[in-house]
């Protein structure tokens, strides 16, 4: 299967589906090799009203389209699979969305050979800035991952990691942007505490936010060397660092993502 627009079925387009259709249809994929399906009517109307997509039912996207996006929540992917798996021909792509599973579990309900390819996006897809991690599963070849980069790079950057390294993944990148939202809310309520105006304290903290992830992309230096050059000695940065250190947040974060991976693992042994 070589890289190029073939007909994409989004099963399942709940949020991080959405994403997906939204994004191959700005960077200019055709809408009508585009299918969506959705548990809910509502749902389904709300999608073709936004996009202009197609919905159908599970088994027409599966025998309409060459590559089947599966994007439903971990602990529905066995029913979803029960439902497909014995009409999915082998020379599909199938490319799953679900956090913490692995294409091991895809390969035990589809039939002998079907690629599978491990996919973890994360929210900043709505803004084309999205961190994708791609990784093969045991049938899945060059031009698989080829198709799925050229599906997902509209959406932001792209990276190809070890199927091993995707529990990993998700705690860093894929629920990243959670842990950026919590800091950035904590540091205005921090400005509020000082005294400034809520609106004042959000552009300035928002605005200081793109400027340090665009100096950490774009310079190619350590984060630490670029912390240091605003750490003047004696001086206010480095009186909150020792304040942050005391309270533990370094520790914080670390525990935080073991937690992220270690539930990614739960999700998979519960679906199993």
């Amino acid at each position: 299967m070589s890289a190029g627009v073939h007909t994409v079925a989004v099963i399942g387009a709940g949020k991080i589906g959405e994403l997906m259709l939204s994004g191959l249809l700005r960077s200019g994929w055709p809408v009508d090799r585009l299918l969506a399906t959705a548990r809910r009517p509502a749902r389904a109307e709300e999608l073709t009203a936004r996009y202009g997509v197609r919905v159908v039912d599970n088994l027409t996207a599966v025998d309409e389209a060459a590559v089947l996006a599966v994007s439903v929540k971990p602990q529905d992917a066995a029913a979803l699979l029960d439902e497909i798996g014995p009409k999915v021909p082998a020379d599909k792509l199938v490319i799953s969305l679900c956090a913490g599973l692995p294409t091991s579990f895809f390969n035990r309900r589809l039939p002998d050979g079907t690629p599978v390819v491990r996919v973890m996006t994360n929210t900043p897809a709505l803004v084309d800035e999205a961190m994708t991690a791609i990784s093969a599963g045991a049938y899945a070849t060059g031009a698989h991952l080829a198709l799925a980069e050229e599906m997902f790079k509209p959406l932001g950057q792209t990276i190809r990691v070890p199927e091993s390294q995707q529990d990993a993944v998700t705690a860093l990148s894929g629920s990243g942007p959670a842990y950026f939202y919590l800091l950035v809310e904590a540091m205005i309520d921090a400005g509020i505490l000082l005294g400034l105006p809520r609106q004042v304290a959000h552009e300035l903290i928002v605005q200081t936010a793109i400027g340090s992830a665009v100096m950490l992309r774009d310079s190619g230096e350590h984060p630490v060397k670029l912390r240091e050059a605003v750490t003047s000695p004696a001086g206010t940065t480095i009186s909150a660092i020792r304040e942050l250190e005391k309270h533990g947040v370094r520790a914080a974060l670390l525990a935080a993502l073991e937690a992220a991976r270690d539930r990614a693992r739960e999700l998979a042994a519960q679906a199993d």
